[in-house]
């Protein structure tokens, strides 16, 4: 048991199941008024502000330097930014459930781009758990595109946007960690310079920064910074043990949690064929999971 809650099938559980309450949050801050930037400024700074203490009880905060420096600018961008800008202002449009689906294509993404560069990809078994999960995701956007409460192709075309994005987050994250780099301190300064962009948008944008939009769904606003500073120590961890492709994986577990609780908690409906991908969607999570277990 000690050596599942150590493996990386277990942290992509785990990871992917924070991840899946984002959607429901953000959309319980979009109908309370907040804007999504500033939404998404407190997912950076709720991971940043949890982990600065952490590193400071330990003396591991120190200015980060050379390809550090890099590695941050370009995760805090790519990773976090992008995606999470995408993700809080594409919600209001097709729903939290769909939004968090969009999560579901990023392992295709991920696993042709990590083989362009000649990483590791996964086993037969594992392959098959991506495409099982990749066509569940086709199902679900097909049957969502064609509903009559069908959102607009552009808003639709905006989330799948998010997945292309975190693929490209996904094999960099690999690609540039710097040498013995600690996990925890790749999180807090890629956060913060996400938090450090967010502030710079915001001012540019509205001329000051929005605190009081908050004070409309304080508790949401909490849960959410919270479930990030829960959420990122173990994302990176899963970023260094499992790499890219098992990593980008989160997506299916959090498309699933992200549709149940956008059904249970929201009350968004959703159509037979959309809950039969969500289902083979599940069935790729389980797949995906057996293969890791294989080879733990």
């Amino acid at each position: 048991m000690s050596a599942f809650v150590r493996s990386p099938v277990f942290l992509l559980l785990v990871t992917g199941t924070l991840i899946g309450f984002n959607f429901p949050l953000g959309k319980i801050g979009n109908e309370a008024g907040v804007s999504p930037m500033m939404w998404a400024m407190i997912v950076s700074l709720g991971a940043s502000a949890m982990l600065f203490p952490v590193l400071v009880a330990g003396r591991r905060l120190a200015i980060p330097k050379g390809k550090t420096i890099r590695y941050i600018v370009v995760s805090g961008v790519v990773s976090f930014v992008i995606p999470n800008l995408l993700l809080f202002s594409v919600i209001p449009y097709v729903g939290s459930g769909y939004t968090g689906l969009m999560f579901a294509l990023s392992p295709v993404f991920t696993l042709s781009i990590a083989l362009m560069f000649r990483l590791k990809g996964p086993k037969l078994v594992g392959t098959m758990g991506i495409a099982f999960g990749l066509a569940g995701a086709i199902i679900v956007t097909v049957t969502r595109g064609v509903a009559p409460e069908a959102p607009p192709v552009m808003w639709i075309i905006a989330a799948l946007l998010i997945p292309m994005a975190l693929a490209g987050g996904n094999v960099y994250r690999t690609l540039g960690w710097p040498d013995g780099a600690s996990p925890d301190v790749l999180a807090f300064w890629s956060h913060a310079f996400a938090v450090a962009i967010f502030l710079t948008l915001l001012l540019i944008t509205h001329g000051t920064l929005p605190i009081g939009e908050l004070a409309r769904a304080p508790w949401a606003a909490l849960a959410q910074a919270v479930v990030a500073g829960i959420t990122f120590p173990v994302f990176f961890r899963l970023q260094q043990r499992g790499g890219p492709v098992l990593l980008s994986q989160i997506g299916y577990v959090a498309a699933a949690v992200g549709l149940i609780a956008a059904t249970v908690f929201l009350g968004e409906h959703y159509s037979l064929m959309t809950w039969i991908g969500a289902a083979v969607i599940a069935f790729g999570i389980a797949t995906t999971s057996l293969s890791q277990i294989m080879e733990i």
